[in-house]
């Protein structure tokens, strides 16, 4: 699950880099011919400066210009794994022929995956990383591959992105004379849940990794998915129109907004406002917006997630107040296509089971326990393994996300605390993002360097409590503003443009 950034949001990381200046021990195209364990070389090619032509849709080949035209020279492997006989894992790795930092970043993926992440990629190589993806073993977003093909579906869930980090370190080593010296991976979403993933499975292939808005907990967040949109799928008079979703949110905001101290359309601590969708209710609400007793049941539902109906128990937290006009993904007319594809094809392996017949007790356990099996879970929260290597672990998430609730990272960041033995909050931490969307997006500062924030905490050794995020619109910075190591947040000076996040303080 993934909304791709935009390929601004990556042409304005293209910053300085670390140059290392190391001599390449093997030429580029002298690796068609080499040997790569678990796997076959497909292709060596020296790349020029501003030479690659990425496999873009037409839609975006325009904007690729500015991000892939200004790419240093390179060495561009591509490669197929095999460590089944039943997989077919494609991957890339890119490796700068001058000023290499001496770094690899493995990126991650979105949705099922089935393509490499060209604009990620070039933002790795421009930063002066090895940069290393893969399609995780299949063609094309369809969950279709899984059904009957066990080993890619294991391959999906984290045999894939392994295999890539052993096969990078190789390949660098051969190439340069010797391996990265530090080896990161950056993702969001599916590769949010991939980050975790290589945390808590494979804790010896990454000295760092940023997890943005996991998709971990698969079996609960994709029932909570296919369960917000029960009411309007059942009864379409109960969806939400995009005028009642907008003064849902206009009345969060007139509740919530100034808790900050600012009135700038973003809330900060979404997790500090309760206000009630009943408030806007048919008849004493303006009749062109008003909400049915349906709809504003329907809100409450988005709000605060499912529960086991015999328990008790949450299953996955609800929608933070913020993220009302994105309802239309989980709340809509239809299922979310990426929980029903997960259920259909991965958990049941029936591919015309009605969501309709989901239950949130022997259903739940049953589906868990399958995908544990398959490793398509990463919710264990003992990091141990991966901290007492040294490794970092960045989390971050965007209260306005309207697909994956931020309250599942928080959740996730408090269990980790409460179980890892020894002191695990000194490499680990979570940022929330105030007003940002899934992943990216949204009204809020999105746009911060999240590998110079983890380098500078790898190599340095002190963990960041501050970021400062810019919101950029065409090219141009409108606000900037702190983020604060949860649980803090930022709050205004009281004096200062409410634009500068200098005149901000975290507490």
């Amino acid at each position: 699950m993934l909304v791709r950034p935009t390929l601004l949001l990556f042409a304005a990381l293209l910053g300085p880099r670390l140059a290392w200046a190391q001599p390449m021990a093997e030429p580029c195209d002298a690796l068609q011919a080499a040997p790569l364990a678990g796997g076959r070389i497909l292709g060596a090619t020296a790349v020029a400066p501003g030479e690659f032509a990425p496999p873009l849709p037409a839609t975006q080949a325009a904007a690729a210009i500015s991000v892939f035209g200004n790419l240093p020279a390179f060495c561009r492997v591509q490669a197929a794994l095999t460590p089944t006989p039943d997989s077919d894992i494609r991957i890339e790795v890119w490796m700068p022929t001058a000023g290499w930092n001496g770094r690899l970043q493995v990126v991650g993926n979105g949705g099922f995956a089935g393509s490499l992440g060209y604009p990620q990629l070039a933002a790795a190589l421009a930063a002066g990383y090895v940069a290393a993806a893969t399609d995780t073993g299949h063609s094309g977003g369809d969950p279709a591959f899984m059904q009957g093909q066990p080993e890619r579906v294991i391959d999906f869930a984290h045999r894939a992105v392994h295999e890539l980090a052993v096969a990078a370190k190789a390949l660098s080593a051969r190439f340069y004379g010797e391996g990265p010296r530090l080896s990161y991976f950056n993702g969001c979403s599916t590769g949010g849940r991939q980050a975790l993933t290589a945390a808590q499975r494979y804790p010896a292939d990454f000295d760092g990794i940023v997890a943005g808005a996991p998709a971990n907990n698969t079996v609960r967040m994709t029932s909570m998915q296919l369960w917000s949109g029960l009411a309007a799928q059942d009864d379409q008079a109960a969806a939400l129109a995009d005028a009642q979703r907008a003064a849902l949110h206009t009345a969060v905001l007139a509740a919530c907004d100034l808790q900050d101290g600012v009135g700038d359309g973003v809330l900060e601590n979404p997790a500090a406002c309760d206000v009630d969708p009943r408030q806007l209710a048919c008849p004493a609400a303006d009749p062109a917006i008003c909400l049915s007793e349906a709809q504003v049941a329907a809100a409450r539902r988005l709000y605060a997630g499912p529960t086991n109906p015999r328990t008790g128990e949450s299953i996955f937290p609800g929608l933070a107040r913020g993220s009302e006009t994105g309802w239309d993904a989980l709340g809509g007319r239809q299922p979310f296509a990426y929980a029903l594809g997960m259920w259909r094809q991965a958990l049941l392996k029936d591919p015309g089971w009605d969501h309709r017949q989901l239950d949130f007790d022997l259903m739940i356990t049953e589906a868990q326990q399958a995908a544990e099996r398959t490793g398509l879970q990463a919710v264990n929260a003992n990091l141990a393994p991966f901290f007492d290597r040294g490794g970092k672990l960045l989390l971050y998430h965007g209260w306005n996300d309207p697909l994956i609730s931020p309250f599942n990272s928080v959740d996730y960041y408090t269990r980790v605390l409460q179980t890892t033995p020894g002191q695990p909050g000194d490499a680990i931490r979570l940022f929330m993002m105030p007003g940002v969307n899934h992943c990216a997006g949204g009204s809020g500062p999105d746009t911060w360097d999240k590998m110079a924030v983890l380098d500078a905490w790898r190599s340095g050794g002190e963990a960041p409590t501050r970021i400062v995020a810019a919101r950029v619109k065409d090219g141009e910075t409108e606000r900037t503003r702190p983020l604060c190591a949860y649980p803090q947040v930022a709050t205004y000076t009281g004096s200062g443009s409410t634009d500068d996040a200098t005149h901000f303080v975290c507490q």
